[in-house]
């Protein structure tokens, strides 16, 4: 594989968003490694990719399992040496989250241990690999569901969309970008929030009015471009924190 071609890690990626931004950075040329808890869909996966021509390889991660974080980014280590691109993606929803006065704790919990917990964990561990590159790229999935400015507007057609685990670790992961993207400033990694829309996928219950496809694209963007830093943006600009 030449030195130039960019690598790039997207968790969650066998299915859903994860898969379509997988497809259209390997569209860009991209070698992409397809991060997934389920070994099955994961080479599912990469023979579809693959069978359209793009360049794509699998590795096993949880974002609830250290010992599976740490191998993944042994066996990019190993492979490739470093890691251009990381898009978080990977994120779960929990029937028995629900309003503050109602939603179930232990749905919190487990949301947060994925979400963020989880994001952070993975972010942590490929960063020595991310500062090999000659210019990182993080990209986080999040949700205008994570904005405390967008959720305390009544007039925001999202004001009532209570999920107090989901909500809650979006901001969270918000944090992260906003502290996270201080902390490397002057390394050359950029690293922002992207709230893809609302997509039609299988943690939507397939209720969005957006494709996969198109949902992908605005995270494609940030990962293959763009010197900015540390912003929260969906597809209509960028959003409040």
């Amino acid at each position: 594989m030449p030195h130039e071609t960019r690598i790039a890690l997207v968790t969650g990626a066998n299915k859903g968003i994860g898969l379509e931004i997988a497809r259209q950075l390997a569209q860009a040329g991209v070698h992409v490694i397809l991060g997934a808890r389920d070994g099955d869909r994961a080479k599912a996966a990469v023979a579809d990719l693959a069978a359209q021509g793009l360049t794509v390889q699998s590795v096993s991660i949880d974002l609830t399992d250290d010992a599976s974080i740490a191998a993944a980014a042994e066996t990019i280590r190993s492979e490739h040496g470093r890691l251009d691109i990381l898009v978080n993606n990977a994120g779960i929803v929990d029937p028995q989250d629900g309003p503050p006065s109602t939603g179930a704790p232990e749905a919190a919990r487990r949301i947060m241990d994925t979400n963020f917990v989880g994001t952070l964990a993975v972010t942590q561990a490929m960063l020595p690999l991310l500062r090999r590159a000659p210019k990182g790229r993080i990209v986080n999935l999040s949700s205008a569901l994570g904005s405390l400015a967008v959720m305390g507007d009544p007039s925001s057609p999202y004001h009532s969309a209570r999920l107090i685990g989901y909500n809650a670790s979006k901001a969270a992961v918000n944090m992260l970008t906003v502290q996270l993207a201080q902390e490397l400033r002057d390394t050359g990694i950029v690293i922002n929030s992207v709230a893809p829309g609302y997509v039609k996928t299988d943690l939507t219950g397939h209720t969005g009015f957006m494709t996969a496809e198109e949902g992908a694209r605005l995270p494609v963007q940030y990962a293959l471009s763009g010197d900015e830093t540390g912003r929260f943006v969906e597809p209509a600009g960028d959003t409040p924190w």
